[in-house]
């Protein structure tokens, strides 16, 4: 008989552990959206504020996660580099597509489509705040995050196809108030997805580690969307081997980049486990507090002025990459996907570099040297009709030299951003990932809007084979935005690990 309850009490014992073991294993892997126990409101000096259940997620949730960005990045290329290129194209004989806008002078220096282009960014800038308060706030059952993803991504990559489907064939006021209507649309579902997603890096990066390394992803995944944009040029010429007129073959290019964006963008948004991952806590802060604590952060600032500059230069590469390659460097418009394929792909090579000199250095130092070189490559292009050099081997050394600033401004940025949202939370109690990326994101888009503006004027001067000067004028504004967004970012102090 003791032999019996001892037996019965060593089974129940190895039950009870079995039945645990499998309520953890329920749990860790759950399904189905479930009520999270939320820690205590943290005091200043205790930890942040946070979600007690939620893991640091592997790599292969990581991954997953960065898809998203390959999508939206693809998915933004079009109407942040084509746009142009489209609506007002190189001149070589004569210009690629016909003209649908009107190609002159508006109020003195402006053109139509810079002004449409600026018009559109400063609109996603202003809703920017409101999309970041709104996601930090949302409350839904499979993660507030994920709720504006799903919602984003088609219309997003809808819109951004759209946007090259005039609906005249030539100039026409129709044409104008047609693409005023979709940039609108655009624009906004474009804030609407990538605000959300973005905040998303600071709460999977549970440590400066963590969101170096998911920064690091981001910016491989950054580069893939973009070398897959600029295969355009490259689908336009194949398409018009088959039979299709240029503006046919430019707008199935731009149709078949912004499917294949639409697929990755609904990758996270479908399968991520937000809930799992994401270290979040509830928040009802208005936008005015949000706003004034992120804005608040003096050192905060000196990122954001080194930001919009940076983007200002960026920019003008995106935009003029196919006026440097057919007008200053005299090669044919493919050669542009060229050297967009080998200064992202020598950036790869670098990321691990980048990775270890900003741990051994510092953040601050890897992007004060990447602004250098980035001004040196302008440089370059400003006096690159005069250099003795075949000018193919300009395209893969300039390619090369890219590398370095693409790498770093690619990973350190976001993982900059992320370092800010924890000190943050830190001092204060108040989690505002959405808040600080919706205000970087609105920074990155002044400085967006303000080079489409800058850029098509300054083409006025020239954007001819006869006459380049315009051109050059666009690489020497961008040497100059270099050199000012070096002076800024050496004004931001950098907190050591474990602030």
């Amino acid at each position: 008989m003791p032999s019996g309850i001892t037996y019965i009490c060593r089974y129940s014992s190895i039950l009870k552990r079995y039945c645990k073991s499998f309520v953890l294993l329920l749990v860790a892997n759950h399904r189905a959206p479930i009520a999270l126990k939320m820690a205590k409101r943290k005091t200043p000096d205790s930890e942040p504020h946070q979600p007690i259940v939620p893991i640091s997620p592997p790599l292969s949730a990581l991954i997953l996660y960065a898809m998203g960005q390959l999508g939206w990045s693809l998915a933004s290329f079009g109407v942040g580099n084509l746009l142009i290129y489209f609506y007002m194209p190189p001149e070589q004989g004569q210009p690629v597509f016909p003209s649908f806008l009107y190609q002159g002078v508006v109020l003195g220096v402006l053109t139509l489509i810079g002004i449409l282009s600026a018009a559109g960014r400063v609109f996603d800038g202003l809703i920017d705040p409101l999309i970041a308060n709104w996601s930090d706030n949302k409350a839904a059952p499979g993660g507030k995050r994920r709720w504006f993803l799903l919602r984003g991504a088609l219309p997003f990559a809808l819109f951004g196809a759209l946007a090259f489907y005039p609906v005249a064939s030539s100039e026409s006021g129709e044409n104008f108030a047609w693409l005023a209507l979709i940039l609108a649309l655009y624009y906004f579902f474009f804030a609407f997805y990538v605000i959300p997603y973005n905040a998303l890096l600071a709460e999977l990066g549970h440590t400066p580690e963590d969101r170096l390394r998911i920064s690091t992803l981001l910016s491989i995944t950054w580069a893939l969307g973009f070398v897959a944009g600029n295969s355009a040029y490259a689908l336009q010429g194949l398409f018009e081997e088959m039979g299709k007129t240029p503006v046919q073959a430019f707008q199935y290019s731009v149709a078949l980049l912004n499917g294949i964006a639409l697929i990755f963008m609904l990758l996270p948004a479908l399968f991520l486990n937000e809930k799992r991952y994401a270290r979040q806590a509830p928040g009802q802060h208005s936008i005015r507090q949000a706003l004034g604590a992120v804005l608040g952060n003096a050192n905060f600032r000196w990122f954001l002025a080194s930001f919009l500059l940076y983007w200002l230069a960026l920019t003008f590469v995106q935009l003029g990459i196919g006026f440097y390659t057919t007008l200053l460097l005299e090669l044919d418009k493919s050669m542009a996907f060229t050297f967009s394929l080998v200064s992202f792909a020598a950036s790869f090579v670098l990321y691990f570099p980048v990775n270890f000199l900003s741990r051994k250095w510092g953040k601050k130092w890897v992007m004060l040297a990447a602004y250098l070189l980035f001004g040196l490559i302008f440089s370059v292009l400003v006096f690159v009709k005069i250099i003795p050099v075949p000018k193919e081997w300009l395209v893969y050394a300039l390619g090369v030299a890219a590398a370095f600033p693409l790498a770093t401004f690619g990973i350190l940025p976001n993982a900059v951003i992320g370092d800010e949202v924890e000190r943050e939370e830190r001092a204060s109690g108040r989690q505002l990932a959405g808040m600080f990326f919706g205000v970087s994101a609105f920074t990155m888009k002044v400085g967006i809007s303000v080079a489409n503006l800058v850029f098509p004027s300054l083409l006025l001067f020239g954007k001819s084979s006869e006459n380049p000067l315009g051109v050059q004028l666009t690489a020497a504004a961008a040497l100059l935005f270099c050199i000012a967004g070096w002076g800024a970012f050496r004004r931001y102090e950098e907190h050591a690990p474990g602030y």
